[in-house]
């Protein structure tokens, strides 16, 4: 299946489409309050990005950079992508959106980092995701896995 991942913009349109997606929450409902506040304008930053059939929001993660200053799973340090929500509304799982959204990630060719709910660490392995192994002292109550771009230094810290 061919598809296309877009930036969403931040609007009230795509807050909209936000509330079909079972993981709606907190960082929808802070930007809806930045809307009300301030009517940002349509190309306002957004870390969301999705994939429309016929029109329908179907698919959408969230996808930030993290600056190598605030590493928390690197040595050396180094800028990684954080990727949260990927999502796939139930009637059109199965169908590779997932799989588009987390192969338009890689595009950056920068590491990743996701916290795969309970179900979905097949998925992530089939992706080429693996668990962090590192000193438990430091266990941030996460079980994140990384997937590393070919040629990065796979070194954990």
């Amino acid at each position: 299946m061919d598809v296309k991942v877009e930036k969403l913009k931040v609007n009230y349109k795509t807050l909209e489409d936000f509330r079909k997606f079972k993981e709606y929450g907190l960082q929808e409902l802070s930007m809806l309050e930045d809307l009300q506040a301030n009517i940002i304008e349509n190309d306002s930053a957004s870390p969301f990005y999705g994939i429309y059939l016929a029109d329908m929001l179907v698919a959408r993660m969230s996808l930030y950079e993290v600056d190598a200053k605030y590493n928390r799973y690197f040595s050396p340090p180094k800028n990684y992508l954080e990727l949260w929500k990927l999502e796939v509304l139930s009637d059109y799982q199965g169908r590779g959106l997932g799989t588009a959204l987390v192969n338009y990630a890689k595009s950056f060719r920068l590491p990743i980092k996701t916290n795969p709910r309970v179900k979905s660490v097949d998925f992530w392995g089939k992706m080429g995701f693996s668990p962090v192994h590192y000193d438990t002292s430091r266990d941030f109550g996460e079980n994140p896995l990384i997937w590393f771009p070919a040629g990065f230094e796979e070194q954990m810290g």
